[in-house]
């Protein structure tokens, strides 16, 4: 058992029967009043992704996860194929699933199948930062610093990020997955 306050982004318990994965986790202080945990929830089930108020002591079980390394191959349509790294076995998820975590999904990307009781595939772990392509944005402004208010970003997956004003189309960008919040250029040495 473990208190709500504790839980975090991406981890999964059990609720009456469901289990439940955490895709946000915020500790509020209201003005007046208690403390609660505002979250969204997802269940891994039917795929409907709830808002709840919790309070900070209530307690729930944690589902024992285990996880696998794989490597994301490619989508047909709503079905997403990783491969495991170890075994060469071939798993599909579905972008229900996976939710907005598809977004983030670039060939060949190292990712972890997350297992619960060692054989229900749940979902995937994405890496802390992945780096992907700028296909659409505004031009550039020029004299723009990293201090402006930024823009828009259309990545080639289909993720709108704010980047800077001074980002331009081609540029490949190194992009937060917890947050999906744009964290620096791409090195180009690679």
């Amino acid at each position: 058992m473990v208190q709500a306050i504790n839980l975090k982004k991406g981890m999964v318990f059990s609720q009456d029967g469901k289990m439940i994965k955490v895709l946000k986790a915020n500790h509020h202080k209201p003005g007046k009043g208690n403390t609660v945990m505002q979250m969204d929830l997802r269940n891994i089930e039917s795929g409907a992704v709830v808002h709840k108020t919790m309070r900070p002591t209530e307690k729930v079980e944690l589902v024992d996860i285990t996880k696998k390394n794989a490597q994301f191959l490619y989508n047909e349509g709503d079905v997403y194929t990783f491969m495991d790294t170890e075994t060469y076995e071939q798993y599909e998820v579905s972008g229900e699933q996976l939710g907005d975590d598809k977004l983030y999904l670039m060939p060949n990307i190292e990712v972890q199948l997350e297992f619960a009781d060692g054989t229900k595939l749940l979902g995937v772990e994405l890496p802390s930062t992945v780096t992907m392509k700028v296909v659409h944005t505004e031009p550039g402004i020029k004299g723009a610093t990293v201090t402006g208010s930024g823009k828009p970003a259309t990545m080639e997956t289909g993720l709108v990020v704010q980047v800077p004003d001074f980002i331009k189309e081609g540029e490949e960008l190194v992009i937060n997955t917890a947050e999906g919040a744009y964290k620096s250029r791409a090195e180009s040495g690679k």
